[in-house]
């Protein structure tokens, strides 16, 4: 759905013209309404980095979802908002809400190759895995989506939903509104974003300035060192949530944002390692994944409450059939954004 993009191409920030996310235009006189460089081709599970701590040197503070990173790294700073011209942040912000969701142990991919014809990813249906809330309301709202739809829908199928794209008018109940205006309230709420209300002549337009500068300083060194210093030629090396990081930001048209500042040098080598990752094939990670879970399926339990120790506050699965599972929810969002 979004290309690579281009170092000469202007870029002001990353937001969609969609109707439900904002800056939202109002009248004057309306109401304001509320890695080391590995070049191992065979992954080892035991190495894999499915754990958070990778980068987290502010483990301490206050963590970002998926969702609110890659809108921080659209935000203009000062101004406060997301460009107009961004056609590709509404519905690569669904996606981070479904990898997201997988990541908390509350979704699933539909069993396949067992009993059944193997299906690939993009074929395969979300299923709910764990019914229980998140604490975080938009992914709550999706995850009932998820839970009261009958029969289930397929990852591209629900990014269509959730992002309103759907021709079928039966379906439109299903979309999540106001994301980005959502999403940079929770931000303000973690004193990330402050909020202002900007004159356009004839409209006044709420906006979400940043404050906490070092916060997104932070976010975008975290971009540039996953494809520069820290950057390992095994893809199953690479912290999940980075990755995913990496990935939709590109699929939201919002990734530019953090490598512009680069030099042209690391600039270069940095997109040319975006562009291995955006090459891989999906399926067969996903099958690697689970073969390589099969042969290392006898994990002693002193090594799986080591994984489970590294689940965080935003309440992670750390086995690694969960981490398996949210693993192939990840490819299956990579994959429809990569078709």
């Amino acid at each position: 759905m979004a290309n690579l993009t281009r170092r000469q191409r202007v870029r002001a920030g990353a937001d969609g013209s969609d109707n439900d996310e904002f800056p939202r235009p109002r009248r004057n006189n309306d109401a304001e309404s509320s890695g080391n460089n590995n070049s191992d081709g065979n992954g080892d599970l035991h190495s894999e980095n499915t754990g958070d701590d990778e980068y987290d040197d502010d483990s301490k503070e206050q963590r970002l979802t998926l969702m609110e990173e890659v809108l921080l790294l659209g935000l203009k700073d000062k101004e406060g908002y997301t460009s107009f011209w961004n056609d590709c942040i509404s519905s690569g912000l669904r996606g981070c809400i479904l990898i997201e969701l997988a990541f908390r142990g509350k979704i699933e991919l539909e069993k396949s190759g067992v009993l059944t014809r193997r299906k690939n990813l993009l074929s395969r249906k979300i299923v709910l895995k764990e019914e229980g809330l998140t604490g975080d309301v938009l992914l709550d709202e999706a995850l009932r989506h998820v839970k009261d739809t009958k029969p289930e829908e397929t990852v591209p199928t629900w990014i269509e939903y959730l992002s309103g794209e759907t021709w079928n008018p039966l379906k439109l109940h299903y979309q999540l509104r106001q994301v980005r205006e959502r999403l940079a309230k929770n931000l303000v709420e973690k004193g990330v974003l402050t909020t202002e209300k900007q004159n356009f002549v004839v409209f006044d337009m709420t906006t979400h300035p940043v404050v906490d500068s070092g916060v997104k300083q932070k976010l975008i060194k975290k971009c540039q060192d996953a494809l520069l210093t820290k950057w390992t030629n095994n893809v199953h090396k690479m912290n999940r949530r980075v990755l995913s990081l990496l990935m939709l930001a590109n699929a939201a048209d919002v990734l530019e944002n953090a490598l512009a500042p680069l030099g042209d040098d690391d600039y270069d080598l940095a997109m040319r390692r975006l562009r291995e990752l955006l090459d891989l094939d999906c399926e067969q990670q996903a099958q690697r994944l689970i073969q390589m879970h099969s042969t290392n399926g006898s994990l002693d339990e002193e090594s799986n409450a080591a994984r489970s120790s590294s689940s965080n506050g935003r309440g992670e699965r750390g086995s690694v059939a969960a981490m398996v599972a949210a693993a192939e929810v990840m490819w299956s969002v990579i994959a429809a954004f990569n078709k």
